[in-house]
């Protein structure tokens, strides 16, 4: 019995290094090929192989330094929006902050602050930290090729930092489109801002284009080029709304439609995560669970400072719908999300004891702060 029992394991592990040595074999193949018209060639060939060589694997590292290394990024940078809003000055009539206090409700009557957008300034700083402080890794050419053809969103190597990019990008793009709609004009009647449009045209442009493309063939104005020249501007509506140039409505009814709109967005994120949780438990081997994880997480950062930049512009609605301890508990729900940080990402079963199921993990934070979302909403609606 003990015998059989150990040519049992045996051959469990024989069978697992032979194929360890089947797969190594398959990723040093083309190095080997290399290596065999190295040897076989001219002088002249193997100084522009050896160039070739050189310059590859210069690629490579820079590709590896890039995606390993996440500058800038901190759980806590929310933070600094919560005393960031500048003492309002004089009202004037032409722009600015648009807001009403239970004083000038009655009258029908706005208040006026020309102050900057701490949103605004949050989303810009979102797209600066995706595309100025690191790069931007799904327009990268290395990253474009993958592995051997194999794209890198289907392998556990070098895609975490995209997918988080990404989800960052998500949240920025579903902000951009209410600034345009609804939180930079007066109740939809007046004019579209025409910075705030060329910012949300910028950021919905392709995430994956290089220098060049085959479809249409030639060259191309790689991403980060366009999310670039939405930070400038959208700085300048900052600029502009600074000296009442332009106008930002902080309406009860603009902030109930924003919200309800990041609960629809991070509740489609919720079911991606459920659908990969519940049919694909593969543990540590599903090679896709941390693209889902990363992108989730990424949404999660980037929300955790746009709602927190928005406490400050919609600081009158929040008090008078005494939504303050609604609006603290969405934040720590938040921060608390960020918490989640895993070396490796296991999309285990729920029920599972060895392998733990980060996904649901994760997924259980997105709908407490769906949750709270729709709770702030239903009070905005009252």
């Amino acid at each position: 019995m003990l015998n059989s029992i150990v040519q049992f394991f045996a051959r469990t592990f024989q069978a697992i290094g032979r194929g360890l040595g089947l797969a190594m074999a398959f990723v040093l193949s083309p190095f080997r090929w290399l290596g065999r018209v190295f040897t076989g060639s001219g002088v002249i060939l193997k100084v522009l192989l050896g160039v070739f060589l050189i310059g590859l694997i210069g690629l490579y590292g820079y590709f590896f330094w890039t995606t390993q290394r996440w500058n800038g990024f901190d759980p806590d940078y929310a933070k600094a929006y919560e005393h960031k809003a500048d003492a309002p000055s004089a009202p004037k009539p032409s722009g600015g902050i648009i807001s009403t206090d239970d004083e000038k409700k009655e009258a029908g009557a706005a208040v006026q602050t020309c102050r900057r957008s701490l949103l605004v300034d949050a989303t810009a700083d979102l797209v600066d930290f995706n595309v100025n402080q690191n790069a931007w890794i799904s327009s990268m050419l290395l990253y474009k090729l993958g592995l051997f053809g194999l794209a890198w969103d289907k392998t556990p190597y070098f895609d975490n930092k995209a997918a988080f990019q990404r989800g960052v990008n998500q949240a920025i793009r579903r902000t951009t489109i209410e600034l345009v709609d609804t939180l930079g004009r007066v109740r939809g009647t007046s004019q579209i801002d025409a910075d705030l449009q060329t910012a949300r045209g910028s950021l919905q442009f392709d995430e994956s284009t290089w220098y060049f493309g085959w479809s249409p063939f030639g060259p191309k104005t790689p991403t980060p080029s366009f999310y670039r020249s939405a930070i400038k501007d959208l700085n300048t509506f900052n600029d502009r709304l600074e000296t009442c140039g332009a106008v930002f409505d902080a309406r009860a009814d603009n902030l109930l439609q924003f919200v309800d709109r990041i609960a629809n967005d991070i509740g489609a994120t919720s079911a991606i995560l459920r659908e990969r949780s519940e049919n694909y438990d593969s543990g540590w081997f599903d090679t896709r669970a941390d693209d889902r994880f990363w992108f989730a997480y990424g949404q999660l950062y980037a929300y955790y400072g746009i709602l927190s930049a928005a406490r400050g512009d919609f600081a009158d609605v929040i008090e008078e719908r005494r939504l303050t301890a609604l609006w603290d508990e969405l934040e720590d729900q938040l921060r608390a999300s960020l918490n989640i940080s895993p070396f490796v990402i296991s999309n285990g079963a729920e029920s599972g004891w060895l392998m733990p199921s980060h996904l649901a993990t994760l997924g259980f934070y997105v709908l407490r702060v769906r949750s709270n979302l729709v709770e702030i909403r239903l009070v905005l609606d009252r």
